[in-house]
């Protein structure tokens, strides 16, 4: 196989948990048996304001210790961060996963992209119904391995279920809403 490295973009604010998508995702690619990195771009990490966290996965060993500039992924936890920004160095084939309430068609729309794949969830319903708050971060895990069939959605959960554990351990209810979250999201997100 050729040195092929996926690699991903997310978009969020401040405590919206791109940071903790980002390294959760790692960790559980990891466990996988690929190679991975999972990263932020540190900045002003203040409440609210935008941030930037990165993705490389690989089945051979990744050299390149960079920020993403021309991701294959894109994910954006919050819509109102959808702009050119967003699909900055984003190939012709690009997949897009968005938190929103827009359809794909609207999505496509707003960023003016012709090609590529736009998938679109309620993250933040999904994780006030699930989790009893607005973090959106765990639902788009789902809608990612819904809409890029890189991984087995089974070998998935269990393996995030392990992460959560590691971090929740006194908390099961945290555990068990995050991965309703992550299930909802894998059913109801919609792609084109």
């Amino acid at each position: 196989m050729s040195e092929k490295v996926l690699e991903i973009r997310w978009h969020g604010r401040g405590g919206q948990g791109a940071k903790t998508a980002a390294l959760m995702l790692a960790e559980t690619v990891a466990q996988m048996g690929k190679y991975v990195q999972g990263f932020p771009e540190y900045g002003p990490e203040r409440m609210g304001a935008p941030i930037l966290a990165f993705n490389r996965i690989s089945d051979e060993p990744i050299h390149i210790h960079s920020n993403v500039i021309n991701p294959d992924i894109v994910i954006v936890l919050d819509a109102t961060l959808l702009g050119e920004k967003v699909t900055a160095g984003v190939p012709e084939d690009g997949i897009y996963i968005v938190n929103t309430t827009k359809t794909p068609q609207e999505v496509r729309k707003k960023l003016n992209i012709k090609g590529g794949k736009i998938f679109t969830v309620d993250a933040n319903q999904i994780s006030l119904d699930t989790i009893g708050r607005v973090i959106p971060n765990t639902p788009l895990m789902g809608a990612f391995v819904k809409a890029t069939g890189l991984m087995s959605y089974d070998e998935f959960i269990e393996n995030v279920k392990g992460e959560l554990e590691k971090k929740f351990k006194t908390k099961p209810e945290v555990i068990a809403g995050n991965i309703k979250a992550i299930e909802r999201a894998y059913q109801e997100v919609k792609g084109e």
